[in-house]
């Protein structure tokens, strides 16, 4: 099975500016950015979207929720981000290896989209 592009991030055999990384995830500046913070939290283990994680990834779901305001804390936005998680194509899902984006540093609109 081919690693998505994620998926060679996390193993350092592409380049990424990483800001955050421990055993289970992996967080990195975004190449597109949509706002002045704007970073992808990356499980290690390759999910292809939320929908299609298992009993088994709760743990590991948790995690990365937990670890988001770590990550934008750390970047000075501890009490003012946004976290969007896109699940399939339809809806903006470009890249299928689960990710939260963690967004910060503008103002941001309610809806979103």
């Amino acid at each position: 099975m081919t690693k998505t592009l994620f998926e060679k991030i996390c193993d350092r055999e592409i380049p990424a500016d990483i800001v955050y990384e421990d055993e289970l995830c992996v967080a990195f500046k975004d190449i597109h950015p949509q706002a002045p913070f704007h970073v992808q939290l990356v499980p290690r283990k390759p999910i292809t979207m939320l929908a299609n994680a298992e009993p088994g990834d709760q743990s590991l779901l948790g995690h990365l929720l937990l670890t988001a305001p770590k990550v934008a804390a750390a970047a000075g936005f501890g009490d003012a981000f946004r976290l969007a998680v896109n699940n399939g194509a339809a809806v903006g899902q470009s890249v299928f290896h689960l990710h939260i984006h963690i967004l910060a540093g503008r103002p941001f609109k309610w809806p979103p989209g």
